[in-house]
């Protein structure tokens, strides 16, 4: 398994969605795509030059999304035929779990299930990479919330305050690649355990679709972190 494998995966998933015509609309959209997946989980694994390898042949993944009817599509693709194709190789999907929803809070404890990309266009016109010790990175997170929000559901009529306060000593930065039809793309981004403070409908509307952006990628799926 190569280590930047978010298109590989992403493309699994765009594969297993059951309605063909949703399946072509999200792929086409330039918009918000209103999903998010994790990092993939390896329990048994060693590193070697060319990835990962998962010593027992196993490895799992979340998925995540508000939409409830692309979940439906995706867990009916998966039953309906539990074979993917893993770079060339069949795989059989064991199990698909869906997980309950906890209750939402509007101070809650937080940790990264992949990567979280915060950026910023600059005078140049060139988009940058913005980091956890830059103010502007928790700017452009509460925008993008409120973005992506009034792009689901319609326009936000609350209070639009969020604060994120990354714990000390957990954030830690990850290069990943986005080689796509032979383009590649590079981008910081940042694994880390927080608390974010905002209206419990939008902590319930980032554990469903994703902290920052690029979530369709693979970046920036969040859980909840147990006393």
């Amino acid at each position: 398994m190569p280590f930047n494998y978010n298109h590989i995966l992403q493309s699994i998933i765009y594969r297993k969605i059951n309605d063909l015509d949703l399946a072509s609309d999200l792929h086409a959209s330039k918009d918000f795509k209103h999903f998010t997946f994790s990092q993939i989980n390896i329990p048994h694994r060693r590193s070697s030059r060319e990835g990962i390898i998962s010593q027992d042949g196993k490895f799992h993944f979340y998925i995540s999304s508000p939409q409830d009817y692309l979940i439906k599509s995706m867990v009916e693709g998966y039953l309906e035929d539990p074979e993917i194709n893993f770079r060339g190789t069949n795989c059989m999907v064991e199990q698909v779990e869906l997980l309950k929803q906890p209750t939402f809070k509007k101070q809650m404890k937080m940790k990264t299930m992949s990567p979280v990309v915060a950026r910023v266009k600059r005078d140049d016109g060139k988009i940058r990479d913005l980091n956890p010790g830059d103010l502007r990175f928790y700017t452009a997170l509460q925008q993008n919330i409120i973005k992506k929000y009034n792009s689901f559901y319609g326009n936000y009529d609350g209070d639009e305050y969020v604060k994120i306060v990354p714990e000390m000593n957990s954030v830690k930065r990850k290069r990943i690649t986005i080689d796509k039809n032979g383009t590649q793309t590079h981008h910081r981004a940042y694994l880390m355990r927080f608390e974010m403070e905002a209206d419990p409908e939008l902590v319930k509307f980032v554990y469903d679709v994703g902290l920052g952006e690029k979530n369709s990628m693979g970046f920036g799926m969040v859980s909840f972190v147990e006393k």
